[in-house]
């Protein structure tokens, strides 16, 4: 899907696009994006906050490179990881994620 002048307006670039992207699981067939992905899966996970390089379904928990499904290059991949991270970081502090929880 190609950026419209209106999105690009609105803040949405060619990175976040391809994490809005569905990507299938290899073992169970499930769609998803990598951004949910990270939101739900992947919530306290020691390597999500270290920039993983996975993807992990939602139905049966496996872990994928992003290096393929999402992006064509390893250089890219890494770059995906970073953004998507700072993504939910920036989430997190919004929303005023409480530490009691």
């Amino acid at each position: 899907m190609p950026l419209t002048e209106h999105m690009r307006q609105a803040g949405v670039t060619p990175r976040l696009m391809k994490t809005t992207q569905k990507i299938k699981c290899p073992r169970c067939g499930l769609e998803f994006s990598l951004f949910q992905s990270r939101a739900i899966a992947c919530v306290g996970c020691s390597k999500a906050a270290l920039n993983c390089e996975k993807a992990r379904c939602l139905r049966c928990d496996l872990e994928f490179p992003l290096y393929g499904p999402i992006v064509p290059t390893e250089l890219g991949q890494r770059n995906v990881s970073v953004y998507m991270n700072k993504i939910i970081e920036n989430y997190y502090k919004q929303v005023g994620r409480n530490s009691k929880r």
